[in-house]
């Protein structure tokens, strides 16, 4: 099994940034055949896809955060990161992560954003 945590959420105003971060763990984890992906669900809407982090390749974002979120993979520390900056209203949601190996997905339980003054 994969156990997947999320953590950093918080409040914060807008135009603050907020870093998040996501552990996975498990004695069939390997980090390094894993594709990450964030998504946030709001509020009475449906889950979207943030920022996928390919295990090769290019990190790819959706053009509602593009120029504002940046995402990173730490290998010596087996951690994704989401940085958001200039963060808007419109983003308070769920932060969930989506650690995705060996077909199999893990997510974890999220960690909540509100970004208001």
């Amino acid at each position: 099994q994969v156990q997947v945590v999320e953590s950093g959420g918080g409040l914060v105003q807008p135009g603050g940034s907020l870093r998040l971060s996501c552990a996975a763990s498990g004695s069939s984890f390997n980090f390094y055949v894993t594709d990450w992906y964030w998504y946030r669900q709001a509020p009475g809407k449906q889950r979207e896809l943030v920022a996928a982090i390919p295990r090769s390749g290019a990190t790819t974002y959706a053009d509602f955060v593009k120029g504002r979120f940046t995402s990173s993979r730490d290998g010596t520390k087996k951690m994704v990161y989401l940085q958001m900056d200039n963060l808007k209203p419109e983003d308070t949601a769920l932060y969930y992560c989506d650690a995705r190996t060996l077909g199999r997905d893990y997510w974890g339980q999220g960690t909540p954003v509100t970004v208001s003054s």
